[in-house]
């Protein structure tokens, strides 16, 4: 399967007036929760409402975010309504404190549909998916497999995994994450049935920990989702801990629609 066009979908993206800068993800910060809205445009996929915004910096000069607003949700009847933005901040904190996968910076902020995730936007072609990369990335897509199972993904679709520029392969698209019930739905079929690293299953453990004593990652965790969505977590990590290994699933069920 291949998501390959022969015309780059960003060349149809409009362009501020600003120079358009790429920042590190400690500069981001700041600027993600505090730079002025000065435009944007809707993103041409996704179900919920998906805008490339600019966030301005002095000297005329912006960055690019990615916001979805909890008002642009699209009502689900096994997710609670109005939760996906605090879900996705939610992947991004755990994916920091385990090392892995990379999941762009992520905040929670007011803009101009009203609060919402803002995350800042990685470039790269939107024609390369999982389904380009998982030939020759095997290893270096395994951590999300293993991240997958560890938040309960219920949408990982090709498209959510991209490579940047530098060859850096990042994780996107966390809204539908830590449901208590097993949801894990994903095209990353492959990886069933095989062990997840040791150095992916030490880091575990500090999240294992942080969560028993119920530290500030915790009690942010807690706010993101629910003490039910935690105690799952918990069983998930420790089903883990026990048996390391990705669960077959079934590829008339367990699998998004559509693939990409």
């Amino acid at each position: 399967m291949s998501s390959i066009e022969n015309i780059d979908p960003r060349e149809y993206f409009p362009s501020p007036e600003a120079e358009i800068i790429q920042v590190t993800e400690k500069t981001a910060n700041d600027i993600l929760m505090n730079g002025d809205f000065i435009g944007g445009h809707t993103m041409p996929w996704g179900s919920n409402y998906t805008f490339m915004i600019w966030l301005s910096i002095e000297d005329g000069k912006c960055i690019r975010a990615i916001y979805k607003p909890r008002n642009g949700e699209r009502p689900l009847h096994d997710f609670p309504t109005g939760t996906l933005f605090k879900r996705e901040r939610a992947t991004y904190l755990l994916s920091k404190k385990l090392g892995w996968p990379n999941v762009p910076l992520t905040i929670i902020r007011d803009g101009p549909y009203g609060i919402g995730s803002v995350q800042l936007y990685i470039d790269c072609d939107p024609r390369i998916t999982y389904f380009e990369m998982r030939d020759t990335l095997k290893e270096e897509l395994a951590p999300i497999a293993a991240f997958d199972l560890l938040t309960n993904n219920a949408d990982r679709k090709g498209g959510h995994c991209l490579v940047d520029q530098h060859g850096t392969i990042w994780s996107i698209d966390h809204g539908l994450t830590f449901h208590p019930t097993f949801k894990l739905r994903t095209v990353m079929l492959e990886y069933c049935g095989q062990q997840i690293s040791a150095p992916l299953m030490e880091s575990l453990e500090s999240v294992k920990n942080a969560i028993d004593e119920k530290n500030d990652f915790y009690k942010e965790m807690l706010y993101l989702t629910s003490e039910l969505e935690i105690e799952a977590l918990m069983n998930r990590l420790n089903a883990m801990l026990i048996n390391p290994t990705i669960p077959i699933l079934d590829p008339n069920r367990d699998v998004p629609w559509p693939f990409v």
